[in-house]
């Protein structure tokens, strides 16, 4: 049997051989027409039927650090001859290989991932001359190209079983946006873009919920440029949410007491008899929540101590704890809240407090001191102006003002001027006239002139 070597095509019978009088030019041509025909008949006759998409994806995971190996895997159908590795905007084939049996999938190796590697993947393959459909894109990302960002939970990483929750990556670097990567979970959630502050902080939130213990949470974030979708920096810190729920909240207690001398030891002793084999702490505006297991004393009692020491001012606050099972993500209600008072944080308070008390009785005090002394002023200069008004003395500065007296009449009067600089009397008593009556009383007259 011959074969066709344009397309591996068998021919059912060999082409005649040549005569020494046709020569063999004329053969080979003939030969070579037959298989180009067969060839086009046959591609033709394969390119109305496709093989099925391949599945793409990376191991251990489509994120990697620089650095770090990464495999990616291509699976196909049993027949498949060869599998072909292709990155966006690279116009070759990345890579190809053949598989060994079974041969429905192959693995791509790269030993160390670099800023190049980085990029947007996809396969296919090969089952003679056929050829399948590309497979889904597979981004492949390369970590730790930049300083990390941080991650915090804005209202704690505790979190009520159905609520939701807030969370904050943000750094320095002016990152176009953000990717929040939840370990376990699907998909690397992206904001729609940063903001950013005119100190140079960017950030972004990213809202989840609601929140049910059905597993852990545990998230990392991640900042990237805008042209490079594929280059991230290194990964946060991993912040962990913890679902509280409603289950026998635990007991909380401060040995020796809730006020703490700096340098000291403070022990926080969280208990229950609801068999919980795990605590922890939580302090108002902390994120992280130191855990520990628990020993039982007791049958049926089990409990935990937390120990901070040396004590400094940072360790006064308010602290919670909380119980848990080993066998469930989920926590148990809060305790009742315990405040530690550092002696010299206490002390420091105390005398503040003091001193803003002080301050405000003094200054009450001298106002009613100011308002009791011009009450007084004002009422002493009334009843000296109203004396001097009712019964006058002779010769303490009362002036009588002749042409008033003149034109008064038969009575006796009594004028008097007051100035600003004294208070001055006279009387004067008209000569009496035969012909008139005397008055039946004297009257008074007072003029005031400020000269």
């Amino acid at each position: 049997m011959w074969v066709c070597v344009l397309c591996q095509i068998p021919l059912c019978s060999p082409p005649a051989r040549p005569s020494p009088a046709s020569g063999s030019t004329m053969t080979i041509v003939s030969a070579t027409f037959l298989c180009l025909g067969l060839c086009l008949g046959w591609e033709t006759y394969l390119q109305t039927e496709t093989l099925p998409k391949p599945t793409i994806w990376a191991e251990p995971s489509s994120v990697v650090a620089q650095g770090r190996p990464v495999s990616i895997w291509c699976q196909g159908a049993k027949e498949a001859d060869s599998y072909y590795l292709h990155q966006e905007w690279v116009q070759q084939p990345w890579r190809n290989k053949f598989p060994q049996r079974p041969r429905d999938k192959v693995k791509f190796r790269i030993q160390l991932m670099t800023q190049d590697l980085a990029g947007r993947y996809h396969c296919r393959y090969q089952s003679q001359a056929r050829w399948s459909v590309p497979s889904e894109p597979l981004d492949l990302v390369v970590t730790g190209m930049f300083d990390p960002p941080s991650l915090s939970a804005l209202s704690g990483p505790l979190v009520t079983s159905g609520d939701s929750v807030t969370l904050r990556c943000g750094s320095w670097q002016e990152f176009a946006w953000f990717v929040l990567s939840n370990e376990g979970g699907n998909g690397h959630p992206k904001s729609p873009a940063s903001q950013h502050q005119a100190d140079g902080w960017s950030w972004a939130l990213f809202t989840l919920g609601p929140m049910s213990p059905s597993h852990r949470w545990m998230y990392r974030c991640y900042g990237a440029f805008s042209g490079s979708p594929y280059v991230w920096s290194s990964s946060s810190n991993t912040l962990e949410l913890l679902i509280s729920g409603v289950s026998r909240k635990p007991s909380l207690s401060i040995l020796p007491g809730p006020v703490v001398a700096p340098g000291d030891t403070v022990t926080l002793q969280c208990r229950s008899d609801a068999g919980y084999d795990r605590f922890i702490l939580s302090k108002d505006g902390e994120q992280e929540l130191p855990q520990q297991l628990v020993w039982k004393p007791q049958a049926g009692l089990s409990q935990t101590d937390f120990s901070l020491g040396p004590v400094s001012g940072s360790h006064g606050g308010r602290y919670r704890c909380y119980g848990g099972h080993s066998l469930s993500s989920e926590w148990s209600a809060p305790s009742d809240s315990l405040d530690i008072l550092v002696a010299a944080q206490g002390l420091q308070w105390y005398w503040n407090v003091l001193i803003g008390v002080s301050v405000a009785l003094v200054l009450l005090l001298f106002l009613l001191l100011l308002f009791l002394l011009l009450r007084h002023w004002h009422r002493s200069k009334g009843r000296t102006l109203d004396a001097a008004m009712k019964n006058p003395q002779p010769g303490e500065g009362l002036e009588l003002d002749p042409q008033a007296a003149a034109s008064a009449g038969p009575q006796d009067v009594t004028y008097a001027q007051l100035t600003h600089l004294g208070l001055r009397q006279e009387a004067s008593a008209p000569p009496s006239s035969s012909s008139e009556q005397p008055p039946d009383e004297p009257s008074v007259y007072a003029a005031l002139a400020v000269h």
